[in-house]
Order: structure tokens, then sequence, then C-alpha cells
């Protein structure tokens, strides 16, 4: 099940904000982000002409008290939740990054996964380059501290985002102006945000979910390829990069953003009620109540509940001071968290045919424990039905599974799966299913985890998963 999994991280950037609070309203953006990535949280501001950075391992909240967010009044600011797609879960890794090059401070903040970083920061290694972190966004800032690359100004930004590849939304701060850069697939959401009406203040985020908390309207995304630059109080937008097919990560629908966002132009609640609908047209079942795992299968699971005429109610009840068990390192620290954080309401699944509904089952360790769980609180049969395909496939842009030995679906049959978990039926939703519910192409999104057919070509494999095995 979903817990599984370690999502993109979240980025959030203000300019412009004359009360020299972006700082603070950096802060609450990230609370709103706080749902993608949980091991680390950091803001870098530009005080009194210089940047300052602060990072912090663990949450929001955790990381930002008052009086350092005090220390950090600004009129611009961007930040950064984390969790370790490829690097270590250490203090090191935290971002934003920052460094000196010989044109002035950049900090950098990223979401997504390089495919070529393990061979640039090769590159750089055999000159002699020193790394501190094992992340692959310090690559990028090697790349910007080149001497050609800080001459050449914004085109030093644009020709290093053309050298990298795989999914990279990107916010840069300099003392003088922000960046936001989404690579040509865009692979990731990054979008635009807008508060002000004589004198504006322009925002960035991964899901326009964090917007509403700090008052700022939608404005729209930064496209695919393109590089969006604020200086001053104007707002400048650069394709830096030739327009390719869009293949946005559909996961961010199924799982990843909040449900009261728009990502990819879709409202992700409506699209989750909507796989919902499809998976019981699909996969229908006699039953007499309908549940879903919390927090990502609850739309799906109403959406199910509403086309089948089942009644939905409150199967597990989640405690949410544990926090989201994929995010956790180690394994160990993963299930332990899995079993503290759901607990089941007997009374709702005692004696009677449930329909459980959850978003995606990765490595199935999880769905098994809550089908023991089910059955332990006797359930009299156990339906699972699922709101997207079998994940068959490692990713290479952002998601934490880099290998087909840790995919259950990759080494067995539906019918397998639904054995190892001790089940009374399993169905899952179909990938045209799935990519009905979404309003872009569907050659549009990428579903390489699904399919198999990845948008972008890796390079050097093997070297590319000992790099990660390394860190």
């Amino acid at each position: 099940m979903s817990e599984d999994l370690k999502e993109a991280c979240g980025l959030f950037g203000v300019f412009g904000e004359s009360g020299g609070a972006a700082a603070e309203k950096t802060y609450l953006g990230l609370f709103s982000l706080q749902h993608r990535g949980q091991e680390s949280a950091g803001i870098c501001a530009r005080v009194d002409g210089r940047l300052q950075v602060s990072v912090s391992m663990g949450l929001v909240a955790e990381a930002f008290p008052k009086e350092r967010l005090d220390k950090l009044r600004s009129d611009c600011a961007i930040g950064h939740v984390r969790y370790s797609t490829a690097g270590s879960s250490t203090l090191n890794n935290a971002q934003p990054m920052l460094v000196d090059t010989a044109g002035g401070q950049i900090a950098v903040a990223h979401n997504g996964n390089l495919t070529n970083g393990h061979i640039l920061r090769g590159e750089f290694e055999a000159h002699g380059s020193i790394f501190r972190s094992t992340s692959d966004t310090e690559t990028i800032l090697h790349m910007l501290a080149q001497p050609h690359v800080v001459q050449a100004g914004e085109e030093g930004f644009a020709e290093v985002c053309r050298r990298i590849q795989g999914a990279f939304s990107l916010l840069f701060l300099t003392p003088e102006k922000m960046i936001a850069v989404r690579d040509p697939h865009g692979f990731r959401p990054l979008s635009i945000g807008v508060s002000g009406t004589i004198v504006k203040t322009y925002c960035f985020a991964s899901e326009t979910c964090a917007f509403a908390l700090i008052g700022a309207t939608h404005e729209g995304d930064v496209q695919p390829g393109e590089m969006v630059v604020v200086d001053g109080k104007e707002m400048r937008r650069v394709r830096y990069a030739d327009t390719a097919r869009p293949r946005h990560c559909v996961f961010e629908h199924v799982y990843f953003s909040r449900p009261d966002s728009v990502v990819f132009g879709d409202n992700v609640h409506a699209v989750r009620l909507a796989m919902g609908r499809r998976l019981a047209r699909e996969h229908p079942v006699a039953a007499d109540v309908v549940i879903a795992v919390p927090d990502s299968g609850n739309d799906a699971a109403i959406g199910y509940s509403m086309e089948s005429g089942i009644p939905f109610d409150t199967g597990f009840i989640r405690n949410h001071y544990v926090g989201r068990t994929f995010l956790k390192p180690r394994d160990e620290d993963r299930t332990r968290g899995v079993d503290l954080k759901l607990n089941v309401v007997n009374e709702v699944v005692a004696g009677r045919r449930v329909v459980c509904v959850d978003d995606s089952i990765v490595r199935g360790h999880t769905a098994l424990r809550r089908v023991r769980a089910l059955k332990q609180a006797g359930a009299r049969e156990v339906h699972l039905r699922v709101s997207s395909p079998p994940v068959r496939n490692p990713c290479y842009y952002g998601i934490d599974f880099p290998t087909r030995s840790e995919l259950v679906a990759a080494n067995k049959s539906v019918d397998d799966i639904r054995a190892y978990l001790q089940i009374d039926s399993l169905g899952y939703l179909s990938l045209e299913g799935m990519l009905a519910t979404v309003s872009a192409k569907p050659e549009h999104y990428c579903t390489a985890c699904y399919t198999g057919d990845y948008p972008l070509p890796l390079a050097g494999e093997r070297e590319y998963l000992r790099s990660r095995t390394r860190k």
C-alpha cells in the first residue's frame, strides 16, 4: 500500500513581499506542503542584501520556531521540504543549498531526480571538486559555479538546465532575483501564485494548496522547458529548451498531491473520485461496506461507494501524530510506523464483507499487515480494490522504488498477489481507466512505473543504480 512509497519533495518561494514577511509566508507554504516530505525543512532568505539559509531535520513546525523565523525577515525567500530520493537522510542533504560563487551567492531547492546526476558528479570529482552532500542537487550548484556559467548570467542558468536530465522543478534565489525552472517534460508540478494588486508579490509552489494559506491566487504553471524570472517587481517568462511532449507524473494524482490542489490542470479530489467510480465499474463485488486506507485512498473509496451503491464508512482511524510512514528511511522504522499509524474500527468491519480501497500496492508488506488487521477485527470477507494499475517497473524520476526486486507486481501475477495477501478478491484500475480520469491526452503522462515506457533513457543504468546503493 502507499505507505511503502517515498514521494516528491515540496518547493515554495516568495518574491516581492513588501512587509518583510517572505520567510513567514514561505514557512506557511511549506506547512501546506508537509505531506511531500518530512525528513528535513529549510528556508533561504535575503537579509540585508545577503542570502542566509536555515535548515533542520524534522517537520516544518519543529525546524522554524518564531525566533528562528524572526532572523530571516526579508522580502524574498525560497523553501523546501525533503525526503531522500537521491542521497541519505542527513542535514548535509537538506535544502535549500547555498553557495558563494565568483559571481555571487546562489541558493537552489529541487523537486525531482536527475538521471544523469551521477555522471555529471563524476566529471566534477575527476577534476578535483569536493562535494559535501550525497544529493544530486549539489551537482547543479557546481555547474552554476563554473566561471563561464557565472559570466553568462541568466543564460548560464539556462545552459545548466539544458545539460541536466531527468525530472526537475527548481527554485533558484540570488540576492537580485528568483528563478523558477521546470524540466522539458514537466514531470513534476510547479505553479505560480500572485497576491496584491498595485504592487504584486509572486509565489511559486509545488502544489496550489500552498497558495490559499497566504492569500495568493493561482495564476497558472511554470510550463515544461520554461524559466520564469522575477527581478524587482516584474516577472519574465523565458523558454530555455525546445518544447518536448509533456510527460506529467500521473502518480501526483494517484497519491502524491493533496486533494485540494490543482495539478496539471485537474483538481486532485475530482480525479480520485473519478478513479474510484471507474474502479467500481471495472471490478464490482457484492459487499456490505466500503472503507478506505487513509488518507490518499479516501477520495477513491468515496467514488467507489457512489458508483456501486455500497455504503461508505470509516474502517481505519489514522493517528495523525505518527507521520507518513513511507517517509521513514529505514525499513524497520517504516514497519513500526505502519503499525502505529492506523487502527481498525472493529464495529465497522466485524462480520461484514469489506471492500478496502487503496491507491497503490508497491512492496506489498503494508497491504498484508492491513489485511491481517481487518481479519483480526472480524471481517468476514476482504476485497481489495486499488485505484491505479500494478506497479511493475522502477521509477527514475523521483519515486523511491529503484529496483524491480522491490515491486510485488513485477514478480507476481495479480492472482499470486491475491493469494499472498490472503484476500477474497483483488482488483486494480486499468491503465486506460486511470488515464480516462484526467483531462490531458494519455500520451502526455508518464506511466513508466506501470508500462516500462520510459520518456527519457537512463544514462548508464548500472552505474546509476550502483550510485544510489552507495547513498
